[in-house]
């Protein structure tokens, strides 16, 4: 809640009033281990550091012998939190109090805490933890707290510091997979800003965030992956105020629309009026160029308009604003209709649906927080940080329906590194079913030169062989085609049965020879058959005329022939007959 006192404190610093309705968002914190604490938590998600959107964190609760409230650096007293190689990750339960929560953030994470719990000393609905209006430099550590973190109710918190008093090891699972909601392929978001540049490091997060965060986010719009919208937070002078000094320095429309002096200095530099026509005019210059189907310009220009027009140099006005208008393209005209005439005493119709858009409907609270990003009708909690804002906005599609840019490598979790993640992989072609995402590592059969492999991703997948045959040896003779590649084989490659080799450069064998010695074997057959039946024949005929001889010598002895030159009698017998 201390975000919102803050904006109603400066509001009542201006005006004397101050409305809201604030929501706090939370995740879940579930205790696995032990059997007393087993079950889910609430707590609230802290306004730093970096909650990790669409993903869950395993860990132990850690809660500290010394500097329990952890205002001071843990290595004045000796302790560290750092895990060991293959130990869980701890998380730092401390108590509240004594100094800001992202102090106690800074030094947990310093020391070594991979998330930070802070228990509420006093029963008491959640509420958000904010950063605080640190200037001088004492804020640098702001934008370096990347551990995330969580506010517990008082009485939770008790329990988890009995549990640890008695000995017990608390195991917990921190778990953001349903803080944004998810119903269909295209995320809608709003990023609540400010034109001011001269508010501290708040002003200078948020221009640096809008700076590298643009090309993802342009990306995003021109593919029709999300729908993005800028919003402007303004206030209104109550009648009593509207002709004094501060309203007229401060507001437009006849104190219809108000901001606060950048400098909070009446006397001196920009006053809150010439904020709030900046703001006016960035919202017409993304309404017009949304008509003109490119409302990813309006990047461009909020990110030249820094460069160029900051207050820094005195350059930050109206002609600054429209040589940067002029540079983009988008019709100057239109864009100076839809500011219109700030001296007059009449409603703005855009600056009125900014006033009414920051009034929350349904899950989503009040505006209060500047720079707040809405995402799904969610706010977001946490560091103001490209990377950060990416993995929430990922979070917002239905798993597996993210578009590339959530595949990135600036947001993989790198979990493949490590043996493919325990996933099927394939070292002969190099081809894994791990994939890196910003919710960790999922197993899932690849899409390889545009094969499609198939499989659970876990054990096997199959299509590899249709890649360059797996990268083994492959061979055709005599019309028959023979691989190497086998899919479930580990290391890919393996000579098909009768063959003999490596598997990848070379396999010889059974099949080619085996054909050969076959059809040699046939030739010595059919030659060894085709003899034996010549064999027979000259048998047989060496036997016929063995016989015949013999016949006619036997009848030689006892039928003397008489030929004495005389003719045979017509009746003669051929001896061949008998």
């Amino acid at each position: 809640m201390r975000g919102k006192v803050r904006v109603c404190v400066w509001f009542l610093f201006l005006f004397g009033s101050c409305w809201g309705r604030f929501v706090v968002e939370k995740n879940s914190l579930k205790v696995t281990s032990p059997e007393s604490l087993k079950g889910v938590y609430e707590c609230a998600i802290g306004n730093f550091g970096i909650p990790q959107y669409g993903g869950t964190m395993v860990g132990f609760v850690a809660y500290p012998k010394a500097n329990r409230k952890a205002c001071k650096g843990f290595d004045e007293f000796g302790i560290s939190f750092k895990s060991k190689p293959g130990g869980f990750p701890a998380f730092l339960l401390v108590d509240r109090g004594d100094c800001y929560f992202t102090t106690k953030a800074w030094n947990a994470q310093k020391a070594g805490a991979a998330a930070i719990l802070v228990a509420d000393n006093k029963q008491e609905p959640l509420i958000t933890m904010d950063t605080p209006e640190e200037e001088g430099g004492r804020g640098d550590y702001l934008q370096k707290i990347t551990i995330p973190s969580a506010l517990i109710s008082k009485s939770f918190g008790d329990s988890l510091k009995k549990a640890i008093e008695d000995g017990e090891m608390i195991n917990v699972n921190l778990d953001w997979r349903e803080s944004l909601p998810h119903p269909d392929d295209r995320v809608e978001y709003e990023f609540w800003t400010n034109s001011n540049d001269e508010c501290g490091p708040k002003c200078n997060s948020q221009i640096q965030f809008v700076r590298t965060f643009k090309g993802a986010a342009q990306i995003l719009e021109k593919k029709g992956y999300t729908q993005f919208t800028p919003h402007y937070i303004t206030w209104y002078c109550p009648d009593v105020f509207v002709l004094s000094k501060q309203c007229k320095s401060q507001c437009i429309n006849h104190g219809r629309y108000c901001a606060p002096d950048p400098e909070q200095d009446f006397s001196k530099g920009y006053d809150g009026r010439d904020v709030v026509i900046q703001n006016l005019r960035q919202v017409c210059f993304f309404k017009v160029a949304n008509e003109s189907k490119k409302p990813w310009l309006w990047w461009d220009y909020v990110t030249d308009f820094s460069i160029r027009c900051p207050m820094s140099e005195k350059r930050y006005t109206k002609e600054c604003a429209e040589d940067v208008i002029k540079s983009l393209g988008i019709d100057l005209k239109k864009i100076n209709d839809c500011i219109g005439l700030p001296e007059a005493d009449e409603v703005n119709a855009v600056l009125k649906a900014e006033q009414d858009a920051q009034i929350g409907k349904n899950s989503r609270g009040d505006v209060t927080i500047l720079p707040t990003l809405v995402i799904n009708n969610r706010q977001y909690r946490g560091k103001l940080d490209k990377n950060a804002v990416l993995i929430a906005l990922c979070a917002g599609f239905q798993e597996t329906t993210e578009p590339a840019v959530c595949l990135s490598e600036d947001i993989q979790t790198n979990e493949c590194l490590e043996n493919n993640g325990g996933c099927w992989h394939d070292e002969a072609a190099n081809v894994t079913a791990c994939k890196d995402t910003f919710r960790g590592r999922v197993c899932e059969c690849p899409i390889v030169k545009g094969v499609k492999f198939v499989g659970d991703g876990y054990t096997h997948c199959e299509g590899r062989c249709e890649i360059n045959n797996g990268g083994c040896w492959k061979e055709t003779r005599d019309g028959m085609a023979f691989s190497a590649c086998v899919e479930y084989v580990a290391k890919g490659c393996k000579c098909p049965p009768g063959f003999r080799g490596d598997g990848v450069k070379s396999c010889e064998g059974k099949k080619a020879s085996t054909e050969v010695s076959w059809s040699f074997l046939w030739v010595i057959f059919l030659g060894l058959v085709a003899a034996g039946v010549g064999a027979y024949a000259v048998y047989k005929y060496r036997i016929r005329s063995y016989m015949d001889s013999e016949i006619r010598a036997i009848m030689a002895q006892y039928m003397p022939l008489d030929n004495h030159g005389e003719e045979a009698p017509t009746n003669h017998i051929h001896h061949a007959d008998i």
